[in-house]
């Protein structure tokens, strides 16, 4: 056999005896970071018991919702003649999880006081305890639970159900309310920097506008006026901002000169969208948080004052998906001990400690909203004040 052959069949050893040592050490990281080794067989019990409970109290408390909408509807479809698909694959397909995902803290709180205090009931949270666990161990597989929670919470409540919100509001207000706002007067914005854009009268439902001027000013002179007896929005148009203007007419101003352009119709683009004309109850639902973010930034660009709604949804919806956290550690603090009277004084407890969370929650972005207290504040106070109660509720859990 050749030199060169031999060195060939050395040096595939090698790499064979590499591979088979990174191997190993792979497998071995990977058994470490296993949740198999980090999540014992209570830990498991606990998050089966939480999620399963929490998943039959949305089932259990959203039937009941579903129950006493058709009651109070059922008038009203029959009314604008409804059609029976549309009242349940657009309707109540979108209502199930928009409601389901708004009162999730409600659910998760219940969920916990009920299990929970069977648990205790049953001796079973005494012995785990009497074993030698604290019970900030056995907080740990709740909170695992909650991370689930809040993720999937997040997750649609930020780009899934605002796509569904669009279909429910346009059957609300087809076959329900038919009080949507869709026209606008005097309308007045900045679209861009020293842009200022008038609208006297504008028609959501044609996409259009009546008395449109379009001022232009340089170091605050005015340099350029544009007016129209019509404005149209482009629907069709592969891009965004272009619009359609009619009997139109521009002044330019050069110092003290002045030339004037006008025509019958003109192609044009213009940074406004009908939904930055328009603003209709629950509108800011509709957008996923991407949008939102990029809507609020726009607003803000232009000088805009009408963005507190849609500020305070895009931050509670971040606060929302924290409440489980807090509201686990409150309910797990309340129900692990054993008391005689079962768990009806610990649900009863709950429901109040819930809808207490959800009234101040309601509260405070109703408060910011109409009196320009910061969004962001008003949407996180509700955590603030329940995780007070949650560090007072966990110091005097059982340990």
């Amino acid at each position: 056999m050749k030199y060169s052959t031999i060195r060939r069949h050395h040096r595939a050893l090698k790499l064979l005896r590499f591979l088979r040592s990174a191997a190993g050490k792979v497998k071995s990281w990977l058994r470490y970071l296993s949740p198999s080794r980090l999540m014992k067989r209570m830990d498991w019990y606990i998050i089966k018991k939480f999620i399963g409970t929490y998943i039959y109290a949305i089932i259990l408390i959203i039937s009941i919702a579903i129950v006493f909408d058709i009651n109070e509807n059922l008038a009203k479809f029959s009314q604008y003649n409804a059609p029976l698909k549309a009242i349940v694959f657009d309707y109540y397909v979108n209502f199930v999880p928009f409601y389901a995902n708004l009162f999730s803290p409600l659910f998760v709180f219940i969920a916990v006081i009920f299990f929970t205090s069977k648990l205790a009931g049953n001796s079973e949270i005494i012995a785990m305890l009497a074993s030698g666990m604290s019970f900030k161990r056995l907080l740990a597989p709740y909170m695992v639970s909650c991370v689930l929670i809040s993720l999937v919470t997040y997750y649609l409540g930020a780009y899934v159900i605002p796509h569904g919100t669009v279909i429910r509001q346009n059957f609300e207000t087809i076959y329900k309310n038919k009080k949507r706002n869709t026209s606008a007067e005097n309308v007045q914005l900045q679209v861009g920097p020293g842009v200022i854009a008038y609208i006297q009268y504008y028609d959501n439902h044609r996409k259009s506008g009546y008395g449109f001027c379009l001022d232009k000013f340089e170091n605050k002179k005015l340099v350029s006026h544009l007016s129209a007896t019509e404005i149209q929005y482009d629907t069709i148009s592969d891009s965004k901002f272009h619009w359609h203007i009619t009997n139109w007419k521009e002044r330019r101003l050069r110092g003290l000169k002045e030339q004037i352009t006008e025509g019958a119709r003109k192609d044009t683009v213009i940074m406004m969208e009908p939904t930055d004309l328009v603003y209709s109850k629950g509108q800011q639902e509709t957008f996923t948080s991407p949008e939102l973010r990029e809507y609020i930034s726009k607003q803000h660009s232009r000088g805009s004052g009408n963005v507190v709604q849609y500020e305070v949804e895009y931050h509670k919806r971040i606060a929302t998906s924290f409440a489980s956290f807090i509201l686990t550690i409150i309910g797990a603090s309340l129900s692990s001990r054993k008391r005689k009277g079962g768990m009806g004084l610990y649900l009863g407890l709950g429901l109040v400690l819930s809808f207490s969370y959800i009234m101040l929650q309601t509260v405070s972005s109703t408060f910011a909203i109409n009196t320009g207290f910061p969004p962001m504040v008003a949407a996180w106070i509700p955590n603030i004040v329940y995780a007070v109660v949650a560090y007072f509720c966990y110091r005097q859990a059982p340990s």
